[in-house]
């Protein structure tokens, strides 16, 4: 797994994970390392990966 997006807010990570799920594309989410609180950065397969950024860059 590899990290795939690290989100501003709890809004912009359920838009993200929104996107994903539409698109079929399965993640897993890790807390902020440093912070421990707020939004997960999201993390998919590497070979998930060019088809969630395309899916990000359409929406």
């Amino acid at each position: 797994m590899v990290k795939f997006y690290d989100p501003k807010d709890g809004a912009d990570q359920a838009r993200v994970e929104a996107i994903l799920k539409g698109g079929g594309i399965e993640y897993f989410l890790l807390p902020e390392p440093q912070k421990g609180i707020g939004p997960c950065q999201i993390h998919v397969a590497e070979e998930d990966l060019p088809a969630a950024e395309e899916l990000l860059r359409q929406a």
